[in-house]
């Protein structure tokens, strides 16, 4: 089983707005409202595939009780923290004219101390049960930056594998902890070894690099491909993979589904290159599809056979 956490959820709104203009009026085409946040996409792309996921997390109020019955509706397991809080909406414009996207994020209750000790005691109580627990998504206020560190390292000794998913200092504190796979965006990799990339030199330098830093393996993601660091068979070897052409519906939530769908195949003893190939086919199969971990598991396997994968030679 995987567990996903999922420190922020959010009822995710994507609205599709053809010609959207700043300070215009606008009527949307279509609009999309799923539970949302990181771990819980995750969780839906691990549920299209047909294995076994449960949810965990903060979530407080009236917006906090639909993402739990919207789960629910979803067939998702889910075994949230209840917060004194309201939990969030997060809201998306997409363009289908250019892909453009526009993200409006509200920030979440605030977390007190009692209720983050309640998370770890849950944590510990399902981490026993399971095989993978992804961590993902932003961190709410009251928590502080090492909050992921703290709970790696206090998943490491029940023998779980680690999935780190998250950006800024929390990712930068995480991987100290030693984390097993991690899948940061290129931005947020800039951020963390502290310049802009020029280079596809750079993105391999930097997935190296953060391996040094604690990470057991490194999923660099960026449009619509990854740079990967991974270990095989006790050797480091570095990869770069591109996903197939296809007709973008909706560019929101590709990452996640890489890596609820190389979740899902490392939990089948898969080996990380198969993990990475099945990911990006997920990946793109998202793509076709309005909403985060949203997508066909025929998709996914067919657009896998299509992904482009290159070993770069060791220095």
């Amino acid at each position: 089983m995987i567990l996903t956490v999922t420190l922020n959820p959010a009822l995710d709104r994507t609205m599709t707005v053809p010609n959207f203009q700043a300070g215009m009026r606008h009527r949307a085409t279509e609009t999309v409202i799923l539970p949302g946040g990181k771990g819980i996409n995750v969780s839906r792309a691990v549920k299209a595939l047909g294995r076994p996921v449960i949810a965990t997390g903060f979530v407080g109020g009236r917006k906090g009780d639909q993402i739990v019955a919207d789960l629910n509706g979803e067939g998702i397991l889910c075994d949230f923290v209840r917060v004194s809080g309201e939990s969030r909406i997060s809201t998306a414009v997409v363009d289908p004219a250019t892909n453009a996207i526009t993200e409006i994020n509200e920030q979440g209750p605030e977390i007190l101390p009692e209720e983050l000790e309640a998370l770890y005691d849950k944590l510990d109580y399902l981490g026993r049960a399971v095989e993978i627990v992804v961590l993902a998504g932003s961190v709410p206020p009251g928590l502080a930056d090492d909050c992921y560190a703290r709970m790696i390292q206090k998943l490491k000794p029940l023998g779980v594998k680690v999935f780190f998913y998250t950006f800024a200092d929390p990712l930068r504190l995480g991987i100290k902890a030693k984390p097993d796979v991690i899948f940061p965006k290129l931005v947020e990799v800039e951020k963390v070894i502290g310049y802009e990339f020029t280079s596809m030199d750079d993105r391999i330098q930097a997935a190296r690099r953060m391996r040094e830093m604690g990470a057991g393996s490194v999923v660099i993601t960026f449009r619509f491909g990854c740079v990967a660091e991974l270990e095989i068979d006790g050797c480091n070897r570095t990869f770069i993979g591109t996903m197939p052409e296809v007709d973008t519906l909706s560019p929101l939530g590709w990452g996640d589904a890489l890596v609820g769908g190389y979740a899902v195949k490392a939990m089948d003893g898969e080996t990380p290159l198969e993990c990475l190939r099945f990911g990006l086919g997920c990946a793109a199969a998202n793509l076709i599809r309005y909403g985060a971990g949203v997508f066909l598991p025929a998709d996914a396997e067919r657009l896998a056979k299509q992904v482009q994968i290159e070993e770069v030679p060791a220095e």
